[in-house]
């Protein structure tokens, strides 16, 4: 029987985020989440006694700002050394060969494969061959799985692999391949890595995404952590998800009616606070409201709705759960009629439309050089402090329509009662 974890995408000291403006916010703890995660996964290891780890690309999160990260890293892999448990890796688009300046000598026991070419290591003792290759460069855009060497035949191959597969949205195009291709290669189990929600690809043989070790952001949403996988002595595969992460994030989905009120709406946010409570059994929780519907009478001050969701949450979970942000997506009845009357309003809603549909508008909107500081200057319960370029993608443009639409109905609206 082979036993072993199937990790991804520590992204090791990448920092949690939109946290710092809260007083008394679990900023330290968070800071710290990737680290704990790993320790976690050694944990587990060990735990669980398994015969090896692979890590499927991405353990760093780009260049070291010192070594720390390293040495951190070390400190836990002479762990897994001590209890006897190899450990496999390939670098991603994040920690590529060319993008690493810093960087310290590993642990025996610990092998990072090459990045020139595809390379296979033989676990004789447990009839184990594992293959892959790192990436060399950030922006791998070749299928590197069509150069992994054959099936060693009577062996339990595994092939790691950090790539888009198919693609998916809001994540770069790196690496790309076929599932059905990678089925094709005799490999009876592929460890995938870059794409950060856990998804089995395909079942015979199993392919899959274990998603990263722990969330970062709102889009990183619910348990992460590894697989845990055995091997039976008919080579029956089976696996099992299990929970790394210190923190998660989540996102309540509220809807309103024309005949809610303000305490319909607390009422609501209690009850979702309870069950979001419930749900997550204490770990420390991040979370966006969005609240969506038509309505005359609620009051779009976010501010206000931000505290009053902060201080409820407080209440009811003793400080587990956090606000991120609360979104208002909510439209007067008044503003829902204007949109489709065909004046100015109307062309306005259709020009979000447009850009919404096409991405080459975006993209162009992504080569000013001032965007970022742009988005910097918003009103504060808009500012986006932490972005970076790469991040401003279709999810981002989407989700800020989401919310620019309904805010610009209902103040031109306010505008136009105002001149009568």
């Amino acid at each position: 029987m082979i036993k072993f974890l199937h990790a991804a995408d520590l992204h090791l000291d990448s920092p949690l985020r939109m946290l710092e403006r809260y007083e008394g916010a679990p900023v330290d703890e968070l800071r710290l989440a990737t680290r704990r995660a790993l320790v976690n996964l050694v944990d587990l290891a060990i735990t669980e006694r398994v015969d090896f780890v692979v890590i499927a690309g991405d353990l760093y999160d780009g260049d070291w700002k010192d070594y720390n990260t390293g040495f951190f890293f070390i400190k836990e892999m002479t762990r897994l050394r001590d209890a006897n448990i190899p450990v496999v890796m390939i670098a991603g688009n994040h920690d590529a060969a060319s993008k690493m300046t810093k960087s310290l000598r590993l642990p025996d026991h610990v092998r990072f494969l090459r990045a020139d070419k595809p390379e296979t290591i033989c676990f004789d003792n447990l009839g184990a061959a594992i293959h892959g290759q790192s990436f060399a460069r950030p922006a791998v855009v070749e299928d590197l799985s069509q150069s992994y060497p054959d099936a060693i035949p009577g062996m339990f191959n595994l092939g790691l692999l950090h790539t888009c597969a198919e693609g998916k949205e809001g994540h770069a195009a790196y690496a790309p391949c076929k599932i059905d291709s990678l089925g094709r290669r005799g490999y009876d189990y592929w460890a995938l890595g870059h794409i950060h929600k856990r998804e089995i690809l395909h079942s015979d043989p199993l392919i899959i995404f274990p998603g990263n070790t722990q969330g970062r952001h709102i889009r990183e949403t619910g348990s992460k952590g590894c697989m845990l996988v055995a091997v039976d002595d008919r080579s029956q595969v089976s696996t099992e998800f299990r929970s790394l992460a210190v923190a998660r994030w989540e996102v309540v989905q509220l809807g309103v009616t024309t005949d809610d009120r303000e305490e319909d709406l607390f009422q609501r946010i209690q009850s979702a606070l309870g069950s979001l409570c419930q749900e997550v059994d204490g770990m420390t929780t991040v979370f966006r409201i969005i609240v969506g519907g038509e309505s005359s009478s609620l009051n779009g001050d976010i501010e206000h709705w931000l505290s009053e969701i902060r201080s409820q949450a407080t209440q009811i979970s003793g400080g587990s759960l956090w606000v991120e942000s609360v979104k208002w997506r909510i439209r007067s009845p008044d503003a829902s009629q204007s949109s489709d009357d065909g004046g100015p309003i109307h062309l306005l809603m259709q020009e979000l439309d447009e850009i919404r549909s096409n991405s080459d508008e975006w993209n162009v909107l992504l080569q000013s050089a001032n965007i970022i500081d742009f988005l910097r200057r918003l009103p504060p319960e808009f500012r986006v402090n932490d972005l970076t370029g790469e991040e401003l993608g279709e999810d981002w443009l989407r989700e800020a329509l989401d919310d620019v639409g309904p805010l610009l109905l209902d103040r031109l609206l306010d505008r136009r009662e105002d001149r009568r």
